[in-house]
């Protein structure tokens, strides 16, 4: 299959079966969409690429995203456009140190008409939720999202309410102005599947932001270019890419080698070798790959296992980064060479 063009108009009748391993047609049809879905958001988010694809493994990696940039970058505006382009509902929260996780999961009410309790849900149930600013709510607030983010449910009174699919958690934070803020705990940072920033756009791309904006918010323009029933056909094509015992043996001795560095007190979980994976699965279908490749390791090594790293005291104060770290791991270890 070649790529679509914006202006085709795909069958999404014609659409591969979900069910066994895929074949290389199907495979096809998932890279096609994803580099469908990443041009249309790229008519919003101008320059930042990289920044779009890991938002879009994330999606149909069933993970999480944790954007960590400077105000004005576009973090809102990645969120909206995935949404967007998805055909999805999506809902913004406003983290303060005054919410409530019942402003996050919702509550049960008592309906004097109907005699009963009623649940009335919270913008958790959303396909795209946006986390802003995350830090800045309560360590109670911030547990209120661990539950639905790992399970894709909430519980309300001992009754189980699942969220929508897709469901993706795009959270953002302040690097600084940090006075009145909550550093995310160890288990919160770890149900995120992939960390990044936006960072600043180069002088060109910021002038096209400017002339893309003279005509109204570019985010506003976007137009749905695949229904968000679909999103979840995605997710089971990635979750059936092949992934050899070799690459297995090359996660886990990339994630082995981070616990045994002498700058870093906690590194990389059994629960970050299954996130590596995860991705690196999405990673490959988005190439058209029915295997997951060292190279698809290589690549989302970094965002995906940089912020479980905690370092040593000595390691912080000599500045030393855990994405540095973790280039150092991949870099000092074999890459298998026994086909995937």
């Amino acid at each position: 299959m070649t790529a679509l063009p914006l202006s085709a108009e795909p069958d999404l009748g014609s659409s591969p079966s979900d069910s066994g391993p895929p074949d290389q047609a199907t495979v096809d049809w998932f890279a096609d969409w994803f580099r469908h879905i990443e041009a249309n958001i790229s008519r919003a988010i101008r320059g930042k690429p990289e920044v779009i694809h890991l938002a879009l493994v994330a999606l149909f990696a069933e993970g999480h995203l944790l954007l960590e940039d400077v105000p004005g970058t576009g973090k809102t505006s990645v969120a909206r456009s995935v949404a967007a382009s998805i055909g999805s509902t999506w809902q913004r929260i406003q983290f303060t140190p005054d919410l409530l996780p019942s402003d996050i999961t919702g509550v049960t009410i008592w309906d004097q008409q109907t005699g009963s309790f009623r649940f009335h849900p919270g913008p958790v149930f959303a396909n795209i939720v946006l986390a802003d600013e995350i830090n800045r709510a309560s360590p109670k607030t911030q547990s209120a999202l661990l539950e639905v983010m790992e399970e894709h449910r909430v519980t309300i009174d001992g009754e189980p309410h699942p969220v929508p699919r897709p469901f993706l958690v795009i959270a953002t934070q302040n690097p600084v102005d940090m006075d009145g803020t909550y550093q995310l705990p160890e288990a919160q940072l770890d149900r995120f599947l992939i960390k990044t920033s936006i960072g600043y756009p180069s002088l060109d791309d910021e002038i096209a932001i400017l002339e893309t904006h003279r005509l109204g918010s570019a985010v506003d323009q976007l137009e749905a270019v695949l229904p968000a029933e679909q999103a979840p056909v995605m997710t089971g094509i990635a979750t059936r890419i092949h992934v050899s015992p070799e690459v297995q043996r090359y996660v886990a001795t990339i994630c082995q080698a981070t616990r045994t560095l002498p700058s870093v007190r906690l590194g990389a979980s059994p629960r970050a070798s299954l996130a590596l994976v995860r991705a690196a699965r999405a990673e490959a279908a988005s190439a058209g790959r029915r295997y997951v490749a060292p190279e698809d390791v290589k690549r989302l090594a970094v965002p995906v296992l940089s912020h479980r790293l905690l370092l040593t005291p000595d390691a912080e104060a000599q500045g030393l980064e855990p994405a540095t770290l973790v280039d150092q791991v991949i870099a000092a270890t074999p890459v298998p060479t026994a086909p995937a």
